[in-house]
């Protein structure tokens, strides 16, 4: 198993591609901290990684809180004494147009998708330079990347988390740290939910492998960068959108 014993912090692991991680990571032998808001999706959560006869704990912790997540880090070190990963999952969309946006929308996506991940990250990388490993990863998307109508907030954090990943890269780098991000196409979760069924089938026709990815298809790229078999991959942006951008 391609992450036996290694410890994994997992944001926003409540649902959809963060549930299939935390499975996934278990699944491989992972020490697996479910991080999420809501106590329900934990504990499911939790149970699907206990299917696979993985380890898991949940913890309930909001991203835009610095002592909740330094709580979740000391309660991880207690129960397992390391952090050797953070997969910085969680995020939102609030879509709307430029000329409609609230600033509400704006700081709301910018504090959860943005702010979030720089909390989670500094809540344990003192951690991992005193090991001298860990892997950090962003979920960034497509729209990080070549942006996307009504998303302006979106774009504007999974296009900042990227920056961090590279900024990561060559500040830890040397001390045994490796920061990557993963860029998502259009995936079937519930976010896509309020989007009528033919702007589905539209986007399924734009992606050359003509269907939506599946949660499960992101979670493997993430264990992936996450085990020793990535060891010198830093600083990489990697799409998982089954070519839609080409």
């Amino acid at each position: 198993m391609r992450l036996q014993d290694k410890v994994a912090i997992i944001t926003g692991a409540g649902r959809g591609i963060g549930q299939a991680t935390a499975v996934k990571f278990a699944r491989e032998g992972a020490k697996v901290v479910v991080c999420d808001l809501s106590p329900e999706w934990i504990e499911e959560t939790i149970e699907l990684c206990k299917e696979t006869r993985g380890d898991a704990f949940g913890y309930v912790a909001d991203v835009r809180d610095p002592k909740s997540l330094e709580g979740m880090v000391d309660a991880t070190l207690a129960k397992w004494g390391r952090v050797d990963v953070l997969v910085n999952n969680a995020g939102i969309v609030m879509d709307a147009q430029l000329k409609n946006m609230t600033e509400d929308q704006f700081d709301t996506v910018i504090d959860i998708n943005l702010k979030g991940v720089y909390n989670c990250t500094k809540a344990v990388v003192n951690t991992m330079l005193a090991q001298q490993s860990g892997v950090i990863l962003n979920a960034s998307s497509i729209v990080g990347l070549y942006g996307n109508f009504g998303q302006t907030n979106y774009a504007a954090a999974k296009f900042g988390v990227i920056g961090m990943v590279k900024t990561w890269a060559r500040e830890l780098g040397r001390k045994g740290i490796r920061a990557n991000a993963v860029c998502p196409g259009f995936i079937a979760t519930s976010i896509l939910g309020s989007i009528p069924e033919r702007v589905l089938h539209a986007l399924e026709e734009k992606v050359p492998m003509g269907r939506l990815g599946k949660p499960e298809e992101v979670a493997n790229t993430f264990a992936f960068l996450a085990s020793d078999e990535a060891s010198y991959i830093n600083g990489a942006v990697i799409e998982v959108s089954g070519g839609l951008v080409i």
